[in-house]
């Protein structure tokens, strides 16, 4: 253990020095190692982070939710939409119906989503979202209100002309949030509505699915007043119990819309079932393919780098050659020599390594100042970064080691 130790020490002095005594031709070698691992950490931990980030906004919006609709997730020049647009919108009706089927579910809502205006005074914002929902969307999709309440029963019940309203707008339109509640505003076709609550500010985000920022809610049963129910792309959202499995919940749920819609064993589903894990799933997939990419560009910098490591050590093997053979004459065993210049090559690395770590973390800061969740860098990407210095340190130092390890101590000696 004493002679571990003390070689350990010996060779981190050695990198030391060497790394004072020629700065710039060892900053040059390190280069990169340092941009290697700068590139791999970095794309590393901003996966991570945005992964962490995108996951938890996943739950936020519908954790445990099935959403049963017309259209299904997807996209791209191959989605079939000649053949959901036929399909009929779902009604408020079913969701009742849905409601006394499905035991297994534990909340249910519906929602219409339409865009529209919202006026006040001589001040007009366009392009709003207007969200009306079921008595029971606080359950399925958490919101908090800020300022003022949310909807009663009876405001569902009787159409109220009620919303509670987003931070972005109510700031553009009463210069203060606050400023907003009890106000009247117009809506789509003149419609006029009293704000009685204002959403608690959502701020940046990387989906904004709901945008509350930027939209007003309102019962369903005071939007159906402006606009028809088939015209209002609605939705319902069903919530399942906690040991109840989304295949199993869908499968519950197919069976339900089946028996409402009274479709035939051999007829198509004209309804579709979408959760948030297709989502997860596509994210995975996406993670794991820039994870490729960083690995392909840090590969070629760590190869780069391993090359220049591996020259530094030859050029220090050719100065030491004297202290090589005086080591050996005085008995110093093959497997000491190379351990030092293997561990030294190895320090070296580390040294590079760290420079770019120290890029990281600066890096971190920026990104997270500028984009919609906070960069950071997890501890077992910080061990691994300081394990691929150690092994490419210990390949680059192999072949000097070696040639340093087995000279002869007497032409070594002489070679000074």
């Amino acid at each position: 253990m004493f002679r571990f130790l003390n070689i350990f020490w010996t060779s981190l002095k050695m990198a030391i020095q060497e790394f004072r005594s020629n700065k710039l031709r060892t900053f040059l070698s390190l280069l990169g190692i340092t941009f290697g691992i700068f590139c791999i950490i970095s794309v590393l931990a901003t996966i991570s982070s945005m992964e962490l980030a995108v996951k938890n906004e996943l739950k936020s919006i519908a954790g445990h939710t099935v959403f049963i609709g017309k259209w299904e997730n997807g996209g791209g020049p191959d989605y079939p939409w000649w053949k959901y647009i036929k399909r009929p919108e779902v009604k408020y009706s079913e969701m009742k119906l849905v409601q006394l089927k499905s035991p297994e579910l534990t909340d249910i809502t519906y929602f219409m989503n339409i865009t529209g205006n919202v006026e006040f005074e001589n001040d007009v914002m366009t392009g709003v979202n207007y969200y009306g929902v079921s008595e029971k969307f606080p359950a399925v999709q958490p919101i908090s209100v800020e300022t003022g309440r949310f909807f009663r029963t009876e405001d569902f019940a009787n159409g109220a002309n009620f919303i509670v309203i987003g931070n972005k707008i109510a700031e553009d339109i009463f210069g203060k949030a606050e400023r907003a509640l009890g106000k009247i505003v117009k809506l789509k076709n003149s419609k006029e509505a009293i704000i009685i609550g204002l959403i608690v500010k959502q701020g940046q985000s990387i989906f904004n699915a709901w945008d509350y920022d930027h939209s007003i809610i309102m019962p369903s049963s005071f939007m159906k007043q402006m606009v028809r129910e088939e015209n209002s792309g609605p939705a319902i959202m069903v919530k399942g119990k906690e040991n109840t499995s989304i295949a199993a919940l869908k499968d519950e749920l197919r069976g339900s819309m089946r028996s409402i819609r009274k479709l035939s064993p051999t007829s198509e589903d004209n309804f579709s079932l979408n959760d948030l894990d297709t989502a997860t799933k596509e994210l995975d997939s996406l993670v794991g393919g820039l994870n490729v990419g960083g690995w392909a560009i840090a590969g070629l910098s760590l190869i780069v780098g391993m090359f220049g490591v591996a020259n530094i050590m030859f050029v220090t093997v050719r100065e030491r050659t004297s202290q090589i053979g005086l080591k050996k004459a005085i008995g110093a065993k093959r497997s000491t020599i190379l351990s030092e210049f293997l561990m030294e090559s190895a320090f070296l690395c580390i040294i590079g390594g760290l420079i770019g770590l120290l890029a990281v973390f600066i890096l971190t800061f920026v990104l997270s100042a500028i984009i919609p969740f906070k960069v950071f860098v997890p501890l077992n990407i910080i061990a691994l970064s300081i394990g691929i210095c150690v092994v490419v340190g210990i390949l680059a130092g192999i072949v000097p080691a070696v040639t340093a390890a087995r000279m002869d101590p007497v032409v070594a000696i002489r070679s000074h």
